[in-house]
Formats: C-alpha cells, sequence, structure tokens
C-alpha cells in the first residue's frame, strides 16, 4: 500500500513583483504518513509547518515536488483531507449542530443523516444538549470541540491539524487532547499535527518531526516508542518523556543555527 499521505521532495516559494526569486519557505522536504499514523511537526516559527499543511489539503499546489494522497498526485482540494485551524472559525449566525453539518449540507447528504451525525459526534465531544445553541454561547473550549466534531462530521482519511488548541488554557488543553486522541486511535484516522507543545508532540504522536529555519526542511525524525497514544494524559506521567523532551528541545536550538 502506498503511504496516505506523502511529499516527495517538495519545495514552495512565493514570489512577488519586487522580489520575482523569492527564497524558498520549505525546500527539499520528503515525508511519508502511513494509514492510521499520527506525525507531529515542530519547528521555529515562519519555517513553512502552516505552508506544509495547505499543500497538503491542496489550497497551495507545491513550487517543485508533488503531495501523494493515496498514491494520486494533488492538483487542487482532495476530500478525503480536512483541515483543522487554530480558530474556530464558527459561523456565528448557524447553530452549533449547522456549524457541524456545513460540510455535509455542501456535500449534499441528506438532512436526517446530517442531522444523525451531527448528534452523535456533539454528544461524543461532550456537546450533547448544545446542539441549538450559537458560538457565542460558548466557551472557548466548546467552541473548539465543535469545530473538531464539524471536521470530523465528513469523514476524512487524513486529519491536517494547525495548532487547534494553542488558544485554549491548559486544562481545556489537555481535555480536548485526550479527545482528539482516542477519536485517532478509535477511527484509526491518520494525521499531521503542527505544534509548538513538545510535550503535547509527545503525548499525541507516534513520531515527531523538526524543522530547521526558513526554508524549512526536516532536520531529524524522533520515534515515540511509547505506549498509550490513545491516551496522552497517561503518557504525560510518565518518566520517559523528559529526555524526548530534551532531545526535542536542543534540536530546536540548533534549528536555530545556520545549517545552509
Amino acid at each position: 500500500m502506498p503511504p496516505h499521505i506523502e511529499f516527495k521532495n517538495v519545495a514552495k516559494h512565493f514570489p512577488t513583483r519586487n522580489q520575482p526569486n523569492a527564497s524558498n519557505v520549505v525546500q527539499h522536504l520528503n515525508l511519508q504518513i502511513q494509514k492510521g499514523e499520527v506525525v507531529s511537526v515542530i519547528g521555529p516559527s515562519g519555517c513553512g509547518k502552516s505552508t506544509l499543511l495547505n499543500m497538503g489539503s491542496g489550497l497551495y499546489l507545491p513550487s517543485e515536488g508533488e503531495v501523494l494522497v493515496e498514491g494520486v498526485r494533488v492538483t487542487g482540494t482532495v476530500r478525503q483531507v480536512a483541515f483543522m485551524l487554530q480558530k474556530d472559525l464558527l459561523m456565528p449566525w448557524r447553530t452549533i449542530r449547522q456549524n457541524v453539518e456545513l460540510g455535509m449540507e455542501i456535500d449534499g447528504v441528506r438532512k436526517d443523516k446530517r442531522h444523525q451525525v451531527a448528534n452523535a459526534l456533539l454528544k461524543k465531544c461532550h456537546l450533547g444538549g448544545f446542539e441549538n445553541h450559537y458560538p457565542y454561547q460558548l466557551s472557548g473550549g466548546m467552541r473548539q470541540r465543535a469545530a473538531l466534531a464539524r471536521t470530523l462530521a465528513v469523514n476524512p482519511d487524513v486529519l491536517l491539524l494547525d495548532e487547534p488548541f494553542s488558544a485554549l488554557d491548559a486544562q481545556t488543553k489537555m481535555v480536548l487532547q485526550q479527545d482528539l486522541a482516542e477519536t485517532l486511535w478509535d477511527e484509526k484516522k491518520t494525521a499531521l499535527f503542527i505544534t509548538h507543545d513538545l510535550i503535547e508532540a509527545i503525548a499525541l504522536s507516534d513520531r515527531i518531526l523538526v524543522m530547521s529555519e526558513r526554508p524549512g526542511r526536516i532536520i531529524e525524525e524522533i520515534i515515540v516508542e511509547l505506549p498509550h497514544r490513545n491516551n496522552p494524559m497517561q503518557r504525560r506521567r510518565m518518566s520517559e518523556i523528559a529526555p524526548i523532551q530534551g532531545r526535542l528541545m536542543e534540536l530546536l536550538r540548533v534549528g536555530q543555527e545556520d545549517l545552509h
């Protein structure tokens, strides 16, 4: 079987009128993620982490190389891929259930089926009873839960997550990490996760990729050989986390040096 999602010798640059030969945001980037695997990417700000997700979703096309999903080259947005951002971006004029149903509505799913799926996901995301509330009536953590339910509602094969919990307080963040980890594990979803939180990366991932400063490229891969990937709260209590965190901190310092 081909990798579930693959980046092959990818580079991306954004030339402007004044800078037709602008430097690459990412370059010489190769990455394979297998079905059911969760991979986190860390690196300094501006190294191209979000650009990587944009290319994975088909919102950007690479300047060089190619991105493939299930062996098929990405030339535009991909039905099997869903993208969750830092902000919930819920539509304030739609109820929480209507927000969760949005992708299914665009896909032409019947109304009764949309309601069934949305209600089940809201219950799973601990939002049962809030189906008819509006976003302004929910806390930030609850809105982000609704955004996760909306992402899952279209039943994607691959989830791209761009620091989805970065704006939340520590307690809410850990609860949502637990919800996400259980869902990814139970439904065998593939995920590419961007974060600046090293413990979050260790707690959620099978592998962690460290990127250099811009132009970003992968400078090291850390395999997280710890049990309980479906239970990040339990992983957080393991003494084995400390040396992995130390290695990641060391690599991020190296990533800020001149590696060219």
